[in-house]
C-alpha cells in the first residue's frame, strides 16, 4: 500500500471535512461517506488518498487510524477525529474541523496579502541602503579626500561596512542562499513547520499568542467531549494530545492530577489556570449550572476573536513601522554625509 506523503493544505482540509460532514449529516456511515467521496473525487491524487483510507477501513482500522495511514492529515485533525469517534460526536467534529481549517486558510491568506507589501518595502529599502553604502558613500569619501578631509563617526562606520560587504560579497550571497533554503525547509515541509511552530510557542514575544491558540483548541475540543460516556480524566487525556503546546499541556497535567485527587472538573480547570480569570469564572458558573459545554464553546469563540484581532493589530502596525524605520535610516545616512560636506563647502566659500 503506497502512502501519499504531501500533506493537504488548509483549503483542501476545509473542503474535505466539509464534504465528509455533509455525508454524515445525510445519515450515512463514515465508510459510505468515504466511498461516495471517492466516486466523486475530481483529481487522481484525491482519489488515491480516499482509496488508501478505504483500504485501511476494510482492514478493520478505526477512522482516525485510516486517516493517519494516508499520511496527508495533520496531527490536530487526527486527534480531533479520534475524539469524535470515541465521544460519538464525529459529525460535530467534522463540522468543527471544516470551520477550523477554513478559518486557518483565511487567516493565512490575510496575512499573506497584508505582508506582501511590507516585504516589498523591506526589499526595496534594503537595496537602496546597500546602494548608498556600497556605491554612493565611496564617491563622497573621494570628494572628502580631495578636499583634504575624511569621513568620521557614523558615516565612516557605514563606509567600512560597505567595504566589508563588497570584499566578502560571495560569503554574504552564500548566507543569503542558506537563509532562503532554511525558509523553504521550514515553510514547505511538515517537520519544518512543526519545529518552527514549536520555536514560536516558546519564544517570549510570540508565546502568549500561541498559548491563546492552544487554550482555544482546548476549549473547543473539551466542549465536544462533554455529555458523553467519557470520564473527565479520559477526556483530558485525549484533548491533551491535540494541543501541541508545552505550557498548556503542563496545566492540563495539573488539572488531571486535581481530578484524581477528587476535585470536580470545573474546580480543576479553574485551579490549573488554563484560562484567564474571566473565562475561569465562566467555567465555574457553567459547572454549577450544568452548562459547562456551552461555556467552553463560548470561550472557544472568544479566543478565535481575540486571535483574529491580535493578528489584525500586528499587521496594521508592521507596515507604517517599517516605512518609518527605513526612512530614518536613509535620512541618517544622507545627513551623516551631507552635513559635514556642507560645512566644508561653507568654510571654503
Amino acid at each position: 500500500m503506497s502512502k501519499v506523503p504531501k500533506q493537504l493544505s488548509n483549503k483542501e482540509l476545509a473542503l474535505f471535512f466539509d464534504q465528509f460532514a455533509m455525508t454524515l449529516d445525510a445519515g450515512l456511515t463514515h465508510m459510505d461517506g468515504i466511498n461516495i467521496m471517492m466516486e466523486d473525487a475530481a483529481s487522481a491524487e484525491g482519489k488515491k488518498i480516499l482509496e488508501v483510507i478505504m483500504e485501511s477501513l476494510h482492514e478493520g482500522k478505526l477512522l482516525f487510524q485510516a486517516f493517519q495511514v494516508s499520511g496527508v492529515f495533520p496531527k490536530y485533525a487526527l486527534d480531533m477525529i479520534e475524539i469524535g469517534e470515541r465521544s460519538g460526536k464525529l459529525d460535530e467534529v467534522t463540522h468543527s474541523l471544516a470551520a477550523y481549517y477554513e478559518r486557518e486558510d483565511n487567516i493565512a491568506q490575510g496575512i499573506k496579502s497584508a505582508v506582501t507589501y511590507p516585504v516589498m518595502i523591506i526589499f526595496m529599502m534594503f537595496i537602496v541602503i546597500l546602494v548608498l553604502v556600497i556605491k554612493v558613500l565611496p564617491v563622497f569619501n573621494q570628494v572628502y579626500n580631495q578636499l583634504g578631509s575624511s569621513m568620521s563617526g557614523f558615516s565612516k562606520g557605514l563606509l567600512d561596512f560597505g567595504t566589508t560587504i563588497s570584499r566578502y560579497s560571495l560569503l554574504f550571497i552564500g548566507i543569503l542562499l542558506l537563509l532562503v533554503i532554511l525558509y523553504f525547509v521550514f515553510s514547505k515541509t511538515v517537520k519544518g513547520r512543526r519545529l518552527f511552530a514549536k520555536f514560536l510557542s516558546r519564544f517570549p514575544l510570540s508565546r502568549g499568542f500561541y498559548e491563546k491558540i492552544a487554550a482555544g483548541r482546548f476549549a473547543s475540543s473539551m466542549a465536544l467531549t462533554m455529555n458523553t460516556n467519557l470520564g473527565p480524566d479520559e477526556s483530558l487525556a485525549m484533548v491533551e494530545k491535540a494541543i501541541d503546546n508545552d505550557f498548556v499541556e503542563k496545566k492540563i497535567a495539573v488539572c488531571r492530577e486535581r481530578i484524581r485527587q477528587g476535585a470536580s472538573f470545573s474546580e480543576s480547570i479553574v485551579e490549573s489556570r488554563i484560562f484567564n480569570n474571566l473565562y475561569s469564572r465562566m467555567i465555574s458558573v457553567g459547572g454549577k449550572s450544568g452548562s459547562i459545554d456551552k461555556a467552553l464553546e463560548k470561550i472557544s469563540k472568544n479566543y478565535e476573536s481575540e486571535i483574529d484581532d491580535k493578528i489584525s493589530n500586528i499587521i496594521s502596525i508592521i507596515e507604517p513601522s517599517l516605512v518609518i524605520v527605513f526612512s530614518v535610516i536613509v535620512c541618517l545616512i544622507l545627513l551623516s554625509v551631507m552635513m559635514p560636506l556642507m560645512s566644508i563647502m561653507s568654510t571654503i566659500g
